[in-house]
């Protein structure tokens, strides 16, 4: 993982950018998420203050659902 960078560095993230690699930024409330670089940031609806820091992290692997029942036969 790299260094917290302040925000407003933001629009260098093209140049950070890297294979098996995101970003993770926060805000003041703690609220985080894991982002490719785009710039602008598209934020979630949710969050309720403005991001403040950002660094480079490994790509979390993925989170996968547990497998569907199989289907009931109609009664």
């Amino acid at each position: 993982m790299s260094d917290w960078m302040s925000y407003d560095r933001w629009p260098e993230c093209t140049r950070m950018e890297r294979p098996g690699h995101v970003f993770e930024v926060t805000n003041d409330k703690g609220q985080s998420l894991f982002t490719p670089c785009t710039v602008p940031l598209q934020l979630p609806f949710d969050w309720s203050s403005p991001p403040t820091r950002f660094r480079l992290v490994v790509e979390p692997p993925p989170r996968r659902s547990s497998p569907l029942p199989p289907a009931q036969e109609p009664r």
